[in-house]
C-alpha cells in the first residue's frame, strides 16, 4: 500500500515559523514519524514538499497514477488554489486534507478551503497527529 504525502507552501518552515501555532516539529520530523508508523502498518509513504503550486499539481497527477492514497496539506494554497482543487478532483484515490492548526479558529480568510471538497475528509486543529490519523483512515478505506 502506497500513500503519498504532499506538503504545500511554507511547510518547510515548520519548527521555526510561529511555533506557538504550528509547534516545534520540523517537516522532516513529521515525515520520519510517518515513516515509522508506515513500517508498523505496512504502508509505504512517499513525502513531497513544494512551495510552488504547479509542482504540487504535477505531484498530485503522479499520485493518481502511482499511489493508493494521498494526504495533502496545501498550506495557504488551500484557501485559493483552484488548480490544486482541480488536480485533486481529477484523481480517483482516497485523499484527506490535513491542517496542523484549527483553520476555523484563526483569521477569517483561513476558514475557507477550496481544496477540501475534493477530499474524502479534512483533519484540522489536531497538530501533527492529524497526519497519523489521516494515514490510518486511508489505510482502513483501502483494506
Amino acid at each position: 500500500m502506497r500513500i503519498w504525502i504532499v506538503q504545500g507552501v511554507n511547510l518547510d518552515q515548520l519548527g521555526t515559523r510561529e511555533p506557538e501555532i504550528y509547534g516545534h516539529q520540523t517537516l522532516t520530523d513529521i515525515h520520519n514519524e510517518l515513516g515509522e508508523i508506515g513500517k508498523r502498518e505496512g504502508i509505504e509513504i512517499s513525502p513531497f514538499h513544494s512551495n510552488f503550486e504547479g509542482e504540487i499539481v504535477e505531484k498530485i497527477h503522479e499520485a493518481g497514477k502511482q499511489a493508493d492514497g494521498l494526504i495533502i496539506n496545501p498550506g495557504a494554497f488551500s484557501h485559493y488554489s483552484y488548480a490544486i482543487r482541480d488536480a485533486l478532483s481529477g484523481i480517483q484515490i482516497p485523499k484527506i486534507e490535513v491542517h496542523i492548526s484549527n483553520i476555523y479558529a484563526r483569521e477569517a480568510f483561513r476558514t475557507l478551503s477550496v481544496t477540501a471538497p475534493a477530499c474524502i475528509g479534512v483533519i484540522t486543529g489536531l497538530g501533527t497527529r492529524g497526519y497519523e490519523y489521516a494515514l490510518l483512515e486511508i489505510k482502513n478505506r483501502l483494506i
